[in-house]
């Protein structure tokens, strides 16, 4: 059983796709950003950059104590290596998967959130601030439409690095990209929503999405926060 701390973000479902495609009990514990569970010392305790998501593995590969991580590329990894699915044992295949996983995380999540915040979020409209993300989200939309010629997946075979990617680019809308410019990338959004899992993982993303993150007093606490919070 893994215990999954969750909000229905880009970052959470990458989560639950995982867990969905690889068929791992979980239970999902959910950490409200709007009202700053985040904050809460229990949950610092794991996720100590109070960000969500994050993880408890009770029953670890090396039967020892319980394993807590945070951050959503290293919980991939983490459940992963755990299952032996989704990440090539081979050198070459694992450090193609592992590339485009921390291209992910250090890319395309970093600049498309960028982009939501100054283009919907932000009280004031900063034109040169919009423009520089939605032309930095645009580069890199054409970098992975570029990855994908030829590829069902972005590594060729369904890994880590798709479900790290997927529910960013579902955002394109927000992102103010025309995603019928990038076909390959559009195909590959079609075939990653149509996957059986995929349709589970934002199923479970209901319960929590009956209202909206962003809201004038949830403002005040994600995007107010300074090291003495």
């Amino acid at each position: 059983m893994i215990e999954l701390y969750y909000w229905p973000t880009p970052n959470g479902h990458k989560i639950t796709i995982f867990l969905e495609e690889a068929e791992l009990e979980y239970e999902i514990y959910p950490i409200d950003i709007r009202v700053g569970d985040q904050f809460k010392p229990e949950f610092l305790n794991i996720s100590p950059n109070n960000r969500m998501p994050a993880i408890i593995d009770r029953h670890p590969s090396d039967f020892g104590d319980a394993i807590s991580v945070f951050e959503s590329g290293a919980i991939l990894q983490y459940l992963a290596e755990k299952t032996g699915k989704f990440l090539p044992t081979d050198l070459r295949d694992r450090i193609n998967v592992m590339q485009w996983l921390f291209w992910q995380t250090g890319g395309l999540g970093p600049m498309a959130g960028q982009n939501h915040h100054f283009s919907q979020y932000a009280p004031e409209k900063i034109p040169y601030a919009i423009d520089r993300y939605v032309k930095e989200t645009n580069r890199l939309y054409g970098v992975l439409n570029h990855q994908l010629e030829g590829k069902d997946y972005i590594t060729g075979e369904y890994s880590i690095a798709d479900m790290a990617s997927y529910p960013w680019v579902l955002l394109h809308k927000h992102q103010q990209q025309n995603i019928e410019d990038f076909p390959n990338l559009q195909a590959w959004l079609q075939r990653i929503s149509d996957r059986p899992a995929v349709i589970r993982a934002y199923e479970c993303a209901k319960p929590f999405a009956n209202q909206p993150t962003i809201t004038e007093e949830s403002k005040k606490i994600l995007f107010g926060q300074t090291a003495a919070r």
